[in-house]
């Protein structure tokens, strides 16, 4: 597994380029900005890019979506149905400018080569909220930052809802690589001890 990131975008979103080494099958997660510097990191790499996939619906995350799928039309382009009908809306753009969305949904797994994306659904940044789970990797969108989480005082944000999410991921057993949204990456066990809204939504103090 290899992964790419480049922050794209005036909001500097975290786009991952998710390679699988052998097949070199990829998946471009979160475009929000700059499909030409995303399609020509793919060239790069040689890349079958099979999958484009979103961690929600707000237009910093989706922006590049329509010039990559004029470019690879093969790929196949997910969201969560929560997200998905936002047509007309400045925040949710992508419903009124991609016709053949995908809907992913908990426990949902695509296959990418070898590897194996598990989505999990976390709302409370936006109803449609889901992290993305390749093997000991997360990819949090907007639900868990380093030492932070999403905001939800936007249309479908919901505190009580991200701190269900939160509490969640915070449960899960082992190691994980955080890889957010926004911002630097982080390790699921520093999360656990010191963001402060994981902490509250595990109950801690």
């Amino acid at each position: 597994m290899e992964i790419k990131i480049l922050p794209v975008g005036g909001l500097g979103t975290n786009c991952y380029i998710l390679l699988d080494e052998e097949t070199k099958q990829a998946a471009v997660i979160d475009p929000g900005d700059e499909a030409g510097r995303i399609l020509a990191q793919l060239r790069q790499d040689g890349a079958d890019t099979r999958y484009i996939l979103l961690t929600h619906g707000h237009y910093d995350h989706t922006t590049a979506v329509p010039e990559l799928h004029q470019a690879l039309p093969e790929a196949d382009i997910y969201i969560h149905q929560g997200d998905a009908h936002g047509a007309g809306s400045r925040l949710f753009p992508l419903a009124g400018q991609v016709e053949d969305l995908k809907l992913y949904d908990e426990g949902d797994e695509l296959a990418l080569g070898s590897l194996t994306i598990r989505v999990l659904h976390t709302p409370g940044h936006s109803r449609g909220s889901v992290v993305l789970q390749v093997a000991d990797v997360l990819f949090t969108g907007d639900t868990l930052f380093a030492d932070s989480c999403g905001r939800t005082d936007l249309p479908g944000g919901d505190f009580g809802q991200i701190c269900h999410s939160l509490a969640r991921l915070g449960r899960l057993e082992g190691e994980y690589h955080v890889l957010p949204g926004h911002g630097e990456l982080s390790q699921l066990s520093r999360e656990r001890s010191y963001n402060s809204y994981m902490i509250q939504a595990l109950g801690r103090k």
